[in-house]
């Protein structure tokens, strides 16, 4: 059993973590430990009682020695004692959270509405403990997932009112987790378009740091995931904790280290904007969050996440499957294309081992720049004369599938939608619309709105054997608010916007589970757990500068695997950053992810030609086993700005080593690549050199790495035993 209950004590444990809880004489919930397994250990004595002046005593408490407001809790409440975060307020009043019951059962739950992880494959019981404040009525289930195999929880909260008139919610945290006074330090992913989840790690300070979104979607200047570690954590050793909220739209990260140094942390729903009415007997679900600890530093909290995303949280025939390689037509030809441009660009794509044309914006009716049409998903005749079932055709000619992109959140007022539906917009009365790319967002919350994007959906994908399908967003949302709601419930919108997000992708999921479906908001802008429970890949970004995409692809490994990365190969000079670099760095930089090409084909050289045909081939071989093994981040100490990572198969016997220096350095010094992951038991080759190398010195002395003549320079490496 990974959950026991025994003296008033929970305790759950994975392969190599605990998690304990305790009720309190008072009934409260009073988190214990979370970190390196401990089993049955009794750590209430790290606890003692003082008097602390001005942290008020609960109602009823004889003494001074007992407070909220330094208890380490397990959900907090609000105005009623506890200063710190809180994870939960409703009406005008006080929350005073209070255990009432439990129940453990097998299996996991699912959250009305919303994506989380999945019980199977692997065993995994959930603990339900059932909180109430006894003057309001307001009842809180909180669920905690024990993925024992798998060494992680997860956390969320099913809100209840059981009074007898409606409560409205104004905060409604996924999870709550009060840790030790240690000097903690706080690791993000902050960033800008073409830019994203770039790391930033900086000390814990007194007081509330943390970041979010207000966007309407979990946005490329920052990401629903952080880590918390020690001073002296590296990639490789010392504790590390990871948080990665399941979920899309606006969000909060929230960190406090309060007067006594001990840290809280919760993470949930923006509560900025954001209520919820609450009826007598109605119940509100939260986001379900992901967490991890390892003591084997923050390349060992990431591994978790990334088998806990490889594992549960990515779903439907595409999840374990080599994806194909794709060429998208956008950076080839822009607006400027039809069928005829199409297939010369699919049959030189065929030749060189592509598997797969993307037909992008400018397909549809009207379509001819970024500043109409939206919403009127109908083929342009001038452009697709027989329609996407007749460019198919004429793909599978060339050994090639069609995938399309489309933007279904959208509608841009120069669309016939707009003119018969102007209300079908998110917006608020007497108010102006703010457009963000010519392009307003529907109003998705009502039902009868994603009826008709469904309905438009399916018959694309009836119509035509559509194979893969690229969802996209451009633009965040404003002007927040629904005609079907009335003003006082007008704080609801931005979620249940997101939740009919989440049943369109899952219609689509259920109906056409053959389909890929690659999600994107202007590259990374939605880049989140939410997402891959829909999609088991994302567009990493829509910068495709091979420096760059390594920084971005580096930064993006702390939670995410490399199966869900979409990766392109695109045309120099770069058309984000001007920059020039060889195919080879582009294509060494693209290969740890979903490969694609976006550029115009006929402008390779015969030389690039032949280089584009062994980077098919060395995906198509060896993509299953990069995808599928643990992947490690590679320190370089004194090599600023240079990055290295490694992947090790599951079953040791494969290495592979990326490698990227971003500017030449006149009679540099050598510099040498530990492999911490190596098998020491085991004897390895390198496929291109033919040098042979002991597991042990590839752990403990390293390699030397080539030297590199010029800017973005990069290296890819392949170890075999032997």
């Amino acid at each position: 059993m990974s959950i026991q209950f025994q003296g008033g004590v929970f305790k759950l444990e994975t392969r190599s973590t605990s998690y304990h809880i305790k009720i309190t004489d008072q009934a409260y919930l009073m988190h214990l430990y979370y970190g390196a397994k401990i089993g049955d250990a009794d750590v209430s004595c790290l606890f003692p009682r003082a008097e602390r002046s001005f942290s008020p005593n609960p109602a009823g408490y004889p003494g001074r020695d007992f407070s909220l407001d330094t208890l380490p809790q397990e959900y907090s409440g609000s105005g009623a004692g506890d200063f710190r975060l809180s994870s939960l307020a409703a009406g005008h009043g006080a929350v005073d959270l209070h255990y009432v019951r439990h129940r453990i059962v097998g299996g996991k739950p699912a959250l009305a509405g919303l994506p989380s992880c999945c019980a199977a494959p692997g065993g995994v019981e959930t603990l339900e403990l059932e909180l109430e404040d006894p003057v309001s009525g307001l009842c809180v289930r909180l669920l905690y997932g024990v993925y024992e195999a798998d060494d992680f929880f997860t956390r969320s909260a099913v809100i209840v009112n059981r009074g007898t008139a409606p409560l409205t919610l104004h905060r409604a945290m996924s999870f709550c987790l009060d840790l030790p006074a240690e000097p903690w330090q706080l690791l993000g992913l902050p960033g800008a378009w073409a830019r994203e989840r770039q790391p930033e790690r900086q000390p814990l300070r007194h007081g509330v740091q943390g970041f979010g979104s207000k966007r309407g979607a979990s946005s490329h200047q920052h990401n629903p995931f952080f880590a918390l570690c020690a001073p002296h954590t590296t990639e490789h050793s010392g504790p590390a904790y990871g948080f990665g909220l399941v979920y899309s739209g606006s969000y909060a990260c929230l960190v406090e280290q309060d007067q006594f140094d001990t840290v809280r942390c919760v993470m949930g729903i923006q509560p900025e904007g954001f209520s919820w009415s609450l009826g007598p007997g109605e119940a509100f679900y939260t986001p379900e969050a992901v967490l991890a600890f390892s003591r084997q530093g923050l390349n060992g909290m990431s591994q978790i996440f990334h088998r806990a995303v490889r594992t549960h949280l990515c779903r439907g025939p595409w999840a374990h499957r080599r994806r194909p390689i794709l060429v998208n037509n956008w950076e080839a030809t822009y607006f400027d294309f039809d069928e005829q441009k199409l297939l010369a660009l699919a049959r030189r794509a065929a030749e060189l081992g592509v598997e797969l044309l993307v037909v992008d914006d400018g397909w549809f009716v009207g379509r001819s720049s970024d500043t109409s049409s939206l919403g009127d998903w109908s083929e342009d005749p001038a452009k697709l004369p027989r329609g996407l079932a007749g460019l198919a055709e004429a793909l599978a000619e060339t050994g090639l599938a069609l995938g399309l992109w489309i933007e279904p959140e959208m509608v841009s007022p120069a669309s016939e939608l707009y003119r018969r539906h102007p209300d079908w917009c998110l917006h608020q009365p007497g108010r102006p619309a703010t457009t963000g790319r010519d392009q307003l967002v529907l109003d998705l919350s009502r039902k009868d709105v994603r009826d008709h994007v469904w309905q438009q959906i399916d018959s694309l994908l009836q119509k035509a054997p559509i194979s893969y399908l690229k969802w996209d967003m451009n633009r965040h949302l404003t002007e927040v608010g629904s005609a079907l709601l009335p003003p006082e419930r007008q704080g609801e919108a931005a979620h249940r916007y997101m939740l009919g997000v989440y049943e369109l992708m899952e219609r689509l999921f259920k109906h056409y589970p053959q389909v890929l479906v690659e999600n994107c908001s202007g590259g990374g802008g939605r880049f989140d757990l939410g997402m891959l429970h829909y999609s088991p890949q994302l567009w990493a970004s829509d910068d495709t500068d091979a420096l760059e995409r390594a920084k971005i692809q580096y930064g993006t490994s702390y939670c995410y695997p490399l199966s869900c990365m979409g990766c392109h190969v695109s045309a120099v000079p770069n058309h984000q950053t001007g920059r020039v670099t060889s195919l080879k760095a582009r294509g060494d930089t693209a290969l740890w992810g979903q490969l694609g090409y976006e550029m115009d084909l006929a402008l390779l050289t015969e030389e690039e030609k032949a280089q584009v045909r062994r980077q098919c081939e060395f995906y198509k071989r060896f993509a299953p086993v990069l995808h599928a093994g643990a992947f490690y981040r590679l320190p370089l100490p004194g090599a600023p700005g240079q990055l290295a990572w490694g992947v090790l198969s599951a079953d040791q016997r494969q290495i592979f080593v990326f490698h990227m220096a971003p500017a030449a350095q006149a009679n540099a010094p050598v510099r040498l690549l530990k492999l911490p992951f190596a098998a020491p038991g085991l004897r390895y080759r390198e496929t291109s050199s033919g040098c042979c190398f002991q597991g042990t010195t590839l752990r403990y002395a390293g390699i030397a790495l080539p030297p590199h003549p010029g800017d973005c320079v990069t290296t890819l490496l392949h170890f075999q035993a032997q």
